[in-house]
């Protein structure tokens, strides 16, 4: 274990798993138990998500995990939480385990982050982004979902009850929101500091080794209440399928999946795992595996 320091002064706790080249993984490496483990197992998620990508990864590289959206959510930066800064934190973890050259790996809101990573440092040996499109991403739609979000968490008094429509989709005319204001409202100020930011010129500027992947079925559509807008992640990837792979990029749908379906461990591996390996190895920072002698 070890730790870093956020752009205000918080700790940001780290656990560094296997040796190899470095990946940074924004997630939490400790399983989540009990009922909450049961309630998103009833929506699909995963309550070890991060354990399980941690294991995958770390047969092969040194991973350095941290559950960056968990600090936000218990430390919230209402006002701070920029593109900026998120990069910069990112970049002190990278500090902190002394890694000079890292790959990073984050899905939805964190894949966003490396983007911005990207455009940042030139330290980065590969990049992948999971479930948000390094071109034609929804800023402006998630701006008027988090507004929304933010407009419920100030009106207070919600128990955080969801119901579904009975197919694990959230009915979101009666999603309600018990999270504090100062929580919502800090992807607010991401996503107002993200408003006119050129994906297109950032995708074409990043020279590392990337990929980029998201559910074939990642599109939600939210009511009036919630801004009325369509969050079409994989619209939005298909459509620069082929302007990003010109500029370089891999790209991968994942037939069938939706945003939750997508970043599934049991997914997300056979995808991610062996382009780092080919990906790092080009760059000569995997060493190669011999077969034992029979010997």
């Amino acid at each position: 274990m070890g730790y870093s320091t956020t752009h205000d002064g918080d700790r940001l706790d780290l656990e560094i798993t296997g040796s190899g080249p470095t990946v940074l993984l924004p997630v939490d490496p400790t399983p989540i138990t009990g009922d909450r483990a049961e309630e998103m197992r009833r929506w699909g998620a995963d309550p070890a998500l991060g354990r399980a990508l941690v294991d995958g990864l770390s047969d092969r590289f040194r991973v350095v995990a941290f559950d960056y959206e968990g600090h936000v959510m218990g430390r919230p930066k209402p006002t701070t939480l920029t593109p900026g800064n998120v990069a910069a934190d990112i970049l002190a973890v990278a500090d902190a385990v002394e890694a000079e050259s890292f790959a990073y790996y984050g899905y939805s809101w964190l894949a966003l982050a490396g983007l911005q990573l990207a455009i940042r440092t030139d330290r980065l040996s590969a990049l992948v982004m999971g479930g948000f499109p390094a071109l034609n991403g929804p800023y402006a739609e998630m701006l008027e979902v988090t507004t929304a979000a933010h407009r419920r968490a100030e009106a207070g008094g919600h128990d955080g009850r969801q119901e579904t429509d009975g197919g694990g989709e959230p009915d979101w005319d009666t999603v309600e929101i018990s999270a504090p204001p100062e929580r919502t409202r800090q992807f607010v100020t991401l996503y107002e500091a993200l408003t006119g930011f050129d994906d297109r010129a950032a995708a074409a500027s990043v020279r590392c080794p990337r990929l980029c992947f998201a559910g074939a079925a990642d599109t939600i559509v939210y009511p009036e209440s919630w801004g009325g807008v369509t969050v079409d992640i994989a619209g939005g990837l298909m459509r620069g399928r082929a302007e990003l792979a010109e500029a370089g990029w891999d790209v991968e749908l994942l037939d069938g999946l939706d945003h939750l379906g997508a970043m599934l461990p049991h997914h997300v591996l056979p995808v991610v795992a062996p382009w780092l390996r080919g990906a790092l190895a080009a760059r000569g920072d995997v060493p190669v595996r011999r077969p034992r002698s029979a010997g």
